[in-house]
């Protein structure tokens, strides 16, 4: 069984519910697809088996050596991924969109597309199980590809290991990385808050999971910071017929659980958050027979 824990925006408590989740079953694959702000390794300090070189596209290089300074290249790129100092141009790696153009029209053969490849995926083992991740490199992109990638490699963990549930922590929104992130798996669990960002955002991805025919659960994190916007999204739920698993109070352990690198349900297993998390774990348990420690 594959689940994905999403949610619309960042800061809603979604990597700190899909950590509990992996540490409540007995053995899981977990897959940290959040590339952009992978922080998963962080709390499960993995050993690294494998790494894989990712190649998200290509960047435009100037050798200085051949530049006739002549400020075609500057002229036509619609980036604005080329500036001008110290007499030279200058092409900016963030900005640049690896068009081409650039190479194309300099008239010194001056400018080449080099490979963006510091970006890494990453699989190996933690306390609980297997775990691939990937780390995208700032500047680098189509993250969507990457977390088809790790999905990829998920399934070959899987099935070498003879592991029967994957916890995905998906990336926040809705965009490519995300869908990519949810395609196919078996149950998503999106996480909100209760504040007029969250709930707006919450409406996004309910648009979006609904295409795909994927059973959906929400959980409201936080829920008792402000309870107006809480019951709000509440009746939205009951409206709209989507099946809210918990409402989980403010904790400040989870922080602390963290900042020690462990779960909630490590750090504090007798805490309220830890509890309920621990019951939707055993309800997913008694629908699918998923393995929970005892």
């Amino acid at each position: 069984m594959e689940i994905a824990v999403i949610s619309g925006k960042g800061g809603t408590g979604k990597s700190s519910i899909t950590a509990a989740f992996a540490t409540l079953g007995k053995k899981v694959l977990l897959a940290d697809c959040d590339v952009d702000a992978a922080n998963m390794h962080l709390i499960m300090n993995p050993s690294v088996e494998e790494s894989t070189v990712y190649v998200s596209g290509e960047k435009a290089v100037i050798n200085p050596l051949l530049c006739a300074v002549c400020g075609l290249c500057y002229d036509y790129c619609r980036f604005d991924a080329i500036s001008f100092s110290d007499g030279k141009y200058h092409i900016d790696d963030v900005a640049c969109d690896g068009c081409r153009l650039c190479t194309r029209i300099c008239p010194e053969g001056a400018i080449s597309m080099v490979k963006n490849d510091k970006s890494r995926m990453y699989s190996g083992s933690f306390r609980n199980g297997k775990m691939v991740f990937g780390l995208l490199e700032p500047g680098e992109e189509n993250s969507g590809k990457l977390v088809a990638m790790i999905r990829e490699k998920c399934r070959k963990v899987s099935e070498k290991n003879n592991l029967d549930t994957t916890i995905i922590d998906a990336p926040p929104g809705i965009g490519c990385a995300v869908i990519s992130s949810i395609t196919g798996t078996d149950r998503v669990f999106i996480v909100t808050e209760p504040s007029l960002s969250g709930f707006s955002d919450l409406k996004r991805v309910l648009q979006l999971i609904e295409s795909f025919g994927i059973k959906r659960s929400v959980i409201i994190n936080k829920y008792d910071l402000c309870l107006p916007v809480s019951k709000e999204i509440e009746n939205f739920c009951l409206k709209e017929g989507i099946e809210i698993s918990c409402k989980l109070p403010f904790e400040p352990e989870v922080v602390n659980a963290m900042i020690n690198c462990q779960s909630i349900t490590e750090w504090r297993p007798e805490c309220e958050v830890s509890k309920i998390l621990k019951e939707i774990w055993n309800k997913l348990q008694q629908e699918n027979l998923i393995d929970c420690k005892d």
